[in-house]
């Protein structure tokens, strides 16, 4: 038994309260939840899946539990779960997965959850907009919960921003659960600016129905130790979803993507763009499959990783899959991890660019395929700035919450 057991007893200790600040449809799956970590415990390395993480490491401080109630903003499509529009129970905890550790604990702990919902038909015009802020004066750990839930042939935008205003360690658990019924259209940004102190796990399980597009966005620009998940399974026909991601490490800084696209229904069509920079000591990890079923004939999918270390002591570990049992398809994926390319830095230099100024102009076009293909154009023009001010070193240098807020 490593780290587990002070969450083991934590939740012997506070499940009353935990229960007494949440409502039935999560209390219900709680119990079931915990002696399911009971049982499988954190993760080694020697799980497939979690093969980069050392999730036990990152467990083992003694954090305080955050038990503060849900803040939501007044919305027409966001609510606390215990206020929502609708009868939540089809959804809540129908697609997380509890054989995974951190699903099953951040299901026992959490207290409360954010539901997005947008009803049927519903064309929302400006983008959800989702603040995570982490504060506090002692090292904390903190369990989100996301519920989202698109109504047939509705269509949303989704941005969630992580931040931390405060020089403590943090430890944040999300799992985030998405449904998005036939016809749905969602763009869906995960965006992470905290500090190096941070910890955090995020797991993401989307249902993709009939005629759907969605697309996921997952963009680290400044964090501590960091493991994503996203799990999609396509079980209508003629839908299309597009992972897409952006790693940029330096320091002693950890970013672990871990994805999982399951066709189980003809005629979709998936693709994956992750591209990581790390420098310094970083390390940075990818590890993505593509599953197609006997039944998913006509599938359509690629697979795209590539990397840059831009000291010699960074790290990249990439492992893209592909799994196939059908016959009728067209798959491929690709993985490349370089370096500077030093022709292009003395072709610059002899032109009177200063070198480092070189290296942020060539890291930046670098990760500009990524960024390029985010439809929003706000969003995606903030961004542009955000990633070239990151590789100037500006994001980390801010004293009062180490953010960059222009």
């Amino acid at each position: 038994m490593g780290s587990e057991q002070q969450y083991i007893e934590l939740y012997r200790e506070a499940a009353n309260v935990i229960r007494a600040k949440s409502c039935g449809v999560m209390n219900a799956v709680r119990d079931e939840a915990f002696e399911t970590f009971q049982q499988v415990g954190f993760p080694s390395k020697k799980v497939e899946r979690y093969k980069y993480t050392d999730v036990d490491a990152a467990f083992a401080p003694n954090y305080g539990i955050s038990l503060a109630p849900l803040t939501v903003k007044p919305s027409l499509y966001l609510f606390n779960i215990k206020d929502a529009p609708v009868d939540v129970t089809p959804y809540y905890h129908k697609l997380a997965d509890t054989s995974d550790a951190i699903t099953a604990l951040n299901t026992a702990l959490v207290h409360d959850a954010l539901l997005v919902y947008v009803p049927k038909n519903t064309r929302v015009a400006d983008p959800i907009v989702v603040d995570n802020w982490l504060r506090g004066s002692a090292a904390t750990m903190v369990n989100r919960r996301v519920l989202v839930v698109m109504g047939q042939g509705s269509d949303a935008t989704m941005i969630m921003n992580d931040h931390a205003a405060d020089g403590v360690p943090f430890l944040s658990t999300q799992v985030m659960e998405v449904f998005c019924q036939d016809g749905s259209s969602l763009d869906l940004y995960e965006v992470e600016e905290t500090t190096p102190l941070c910890n955090r796990f995020s797991n993401v399980y989307v249902e993709v129905g009939r005629d759907c597009s969605v697309k996921h966005n997952g963009l680290t620009l400044f964090n501590g130790r960091t493991r994503n998940q996203c799990d999609v399974r396509l079980t209508g026909e003629h839908s299309e979803v597009t992972l897409n991601g952006c790693a940029i490490g330096g320091g002693d800084q950890f970013i672990d993507n871990n994805t999982l696209i399951d066709h189980q229904v003809p005629n979709c069509q998936s693709s994956e763009l992750y591209k990581y920079v790390v420098d310094d000591h970083a390390v940075g990890a990818f590890a993505g499959k593509i599953l197609v079923r006997k039944e998913a004939q006509g599938t359509v999918s690629q697979e795209t990783n590539a990397n840059l270390c831009a000291s010699p002591d960074a790290r990249m570990f990439s492992q893209p899959m592909l799994e196939i049992y059908a016959d009728d398809v067209k798959c491929a994926h690709g993985s490349t991890v370089g370096v500077m390319d030093e022709a292009a830095l003395f072709y610059m230099c002899q032109r009177g660019i200063p070198e480092a100024e070189a290296r942020s102009l060539l890291k930046n076009a670098f990760m500009g395929q990524v960024i390029e293909q985010i439809k929003h154009e706000p969003l995606r023009q903030r961004l542009f700035v955000k990633v070239e001010k990151r590789f100037r070193g500006e994001l980390e240098k801010c004293d009062d919450c180490r953010l960059c807020k222009s």
